[in-house]
């Protein structure tokens, strides 16, 4: 985690612009989670968004839900400084500076939210991190996450592969695909396949769990307290 969290330091201030070219359907995906939350657009919900980066979850559930109280946590603190002049305007978001792992909630959120983010913790780590996040949920909360997935099939890996250089090809050099975001994606990204988020989900006692949106290597999934 410490050479993601550098990562996220340095890449901070360019980190809006570059998702996009590093993403595919990064908007779409977004969007999709933010729909799949089941709440009135004027309740007044209390939101945790898990590795809040610059703020675009953030930021997104407000203007949807802008009754919303949301507690934005990151790693990096320069992420934090760039979510706060972007969500500068709102007063009922709470930031806080921490590792996700080390965070303790308790039956306080109508709903966990995370992009992006959750990749980064080691096989090992999800679906006990999934039964923590089901303690931070009030009863019939909801979660859902954002994120890099395996497929099923050394050839489906294969192929998301293949279609995320073919994306990336758009904005960015065959050298730099090889030489920066390939060995990163290797060394720093723990995926894993899809279908086992969703039984991690149900067998810690996830309900209606589902699966909102996919595009080859990442998703939208997540079900509910």
């Amino acid at each position: 985690m410490k050479q993601v969290k550098s990562h996220f330091e340095e890449e901070a201030e360019i980190f809006d612009d570059l998702i996009r070219t590093l993403i595919p359907g990064y908007e779409d995906m977004i969007e999709s989670m933010i729909l799949a939350l089941p709440f009135h657009q004027k309740e007044k919900i209390n939101v945790l968004d898990l590795g809040c980066g610059t703020g675009n979850i953030s930021l997104e559930v407000k203007e949807r839900f802008p009754n919303a109280k949301i507690t934005s946590v990151d790693m990096a603190k320069n992420m934090i400084k760039m979510a706060k002049y972007k969500l500068a305007s709102y007063n009922d978001i709470e930031f806080i500076i921490a590792d996700v792992r080390d965070l303790e909630f308790e039956d306080e959120f109508d709903a966990v939210v995370s992009s992006l983010a959750l990749h980064h913790l080691h096989p090992p780590e999800k679906k006990p991190y999934y039964r923590r996040i089901k303690r931070f949920l009030k009863k019939g909360g909801v979660f859902y996450n954002a994120d890099n997935i395996l497929g099923s099939s050394p050839y489906l890996n294969q192929l998301y592969i293949e279609k995320w250089i073919e994306f990336m090809l758009k904005s960015h050099t065959q050298e730099e695909i090889n030489s920066v975001w390939l060995p990163k994606h290797r060394e720093e990204d723990f995926p894993a396949p899809l279908m086992d988020h969703v039984h991690f989900l149900e067998e810690v006692g996830f309900k209606q769990v589902d699966v909102v949106w996919k595009n080859y290597m990442y998703g939208v999934y997540g079900g509910k307290k």
